[in-house]
C-alpha cells in the first residue's frame, strides 16, 4: 500500500514501541505526575464542577502524557531515534 508523501517518514514501529526508562527518567516521570496531581487537586478545589473544569483536568492529563512522551522518545540514549518524525 502506498503512503501519502507527507507521511513517508512516519515510523509507526518506532512511535508505538515501549521505551524502557533509563537513567533518571523514572524520577522525572514521577516528578511530573506529582506536580500535575497537586495542580489537579487545586483545580478541583478552586473551580466549580463544570464542563470547563472537566476539560482542564483532561488537558492536564494530556499535558503529563505528552511531557512523559517527550522524555521517552527524545533522550539521547533513547535507542537513537525520536518518536516523532513527521
Amino acid at each position: 500500500m502506498n503512503e501519502p508523501n507527507n507521511l513517508k517518514d512516519f515510523n509507526v514501529d518506532k512511535i508505538f514501541t515501549y521505551h524502557r526508562p533509563t537513567g533518571d527518567q523514572q524520577r522525572r516521570y514521577q516528578s511530573l505526575r506529582n506536580l500535575a496531581k497537586d495542580f489537579a487537586w487545586e483545580i478541583m478545589a478552586s473551580c466549580p464542577q463544570s464542563r470547563e473544569r472537566s476539560l482542564a483536568l483532561t488537558n492536564l492529563q494530556q499535558t503529563v502524557m505528552w511531557a512523559n512522551a517527550s522524555i521517552a522518545c527524545n533522550e539521547p540514549d533513547a535507542e537513537d531515534y525520536a518518536c516523532t518524525s513527521l
